[in-house]
């Protein structure tokens, strides 16, 4: 595989073309995860969506990643799957961290992935292995990176102000 800035590029088209599996996706996931801590999680839009991708993809050290990440996951078939299972995980997991950003949102975006994962299969048999990991790891990745949890409507309790040293 050899990455360019044009395999990037081709690569950020197929991620914001691929907003009409994602976004419904990322709104499933943020509907369960709510009723499971018993709270509200906003939905996101299809802008909202368009927007984190062209802000992801801006960053040329995240979005390099990113594609290459990309690229692998939506070619990736292992015969019989199940050998390639541990793979497609550690892949989707990275992918899904270096959306969200730093920490604690990167480890976040890894919890989410494994259930957004559970609940994610290929709409084809056809299609390759990789592609429901994919489109997990999008979704949990970027249902991180984007607002709509009441907990990251405000600022932190916990930073601390400088002595004034």
């Amino acid at each position: 595989m050899r990455v360019t800035p044009a395999v990037v590029a081709a690569e950020r088209t197929w991620v914001e073309d691929r907003g009409e599996v994602v976004v419904p996706l990322v709104n499933r996931v943020r509907r369960d995860l709510g009723d499971a801590f018993d709270t509200t999680v906003d939905p996101i839009t299809d802008e909202q969506y368009h927007d984190a991708v062209e802000t992801v993809f801006s960053d040329g050290d995240r979005a390099v990643n990113v594609a290459a990440l990309v690229a692998i996951l939506r070619d990736l078939d292992v015969e019989g799957d199940y050998p390639g299972f541990v793979v497609d995980e550690q892949l989707g997991r990275q992918l899904a961290a270096t959306i969200a950003g730093g920490q604690p949102l990167s480890t976040l975006a890894e919890a989410t992935f494994h259930y957004a994962d559970v609940t994610t299969h290929g709409d084809s048999d056809d299609d390759a292995a990789g592609l429901d990991d994919l489109d997990a790891a999008l979704a949990a990745g970027f249902q991180t990176r984007l607002p709509g949890w009441e907990w990251t409507k405000g600022e932190s309790p916990f930073g601390v102000e400088p002595d004034g040293e």
